[in-house]
């Protein structure tokens, strides 16, 4: 499992600030990359988007289409078979509520709940979900339990 001390800095993650202004030898002397004279050249200059001098900017004018496809995802718990194993005990129902009870998901009301199959199933208990997967459903009829589609 992978935990906060286990992380390794790995080659080439952090790369080394430019120092500008360290002399002419440096690649960022002098002008310090910024090229020659003009605003951009000058301390504190901002490029601000949108200012067209005093008329409405044109991402005001055009109108707004289409969509993203965010509005269409659909918010979903996964549950793996080794956290029921771990939670539950034999003749139990895996249902919404009891999932919620035991804190394996939040009192999201619109979300719907997968069964994945990762790990063993070693108690036998009921399933009440709106999906599976397809090596959850193999390994939940292996173990001879039963499996009820919301």
């Amino acid at each position: 499992m992978l935990t906060l001390n286990s992380l390794v800095k790995t080659e080439g993650q952090k790369s080394k600030m430019k120092r500008v202004g360290r002399g002419v030898g440096s690649g960022k002397g002098k002008t310090c990359g910024r090229g020659t004279k003009g605003a951009k050249a000058r301390s504190g200059y901002k490029r601000r988007h949108g200012q067209e001098g005093g008329q409405c900017p044109v991402f005001r004018k055009t109108p707004i289409r289409g969509f993203s496809r965010g509005s269409f995802a659909k918010e979903m718990f996964a549950i793996n078979l080794f956290m029921v194993s771990e939670k539950f005990a034999d003749g139990d129902m895996v249902c919404k509520e009891t999932l919620i009870e035991k804190g394996l998901i939040s009192k999201k009301s619109s979300a719907k709940i997968r069964i994945l199959g990762h790990g063993e199933l070693t108690v036998k208990v009921s399933f009440k979900a709106d999906h599976f997967s397809k090596s959850a459903e193999e390994k939940i009829l292996k173990a001879d339990c039963k499996v009820e589609r919301i």
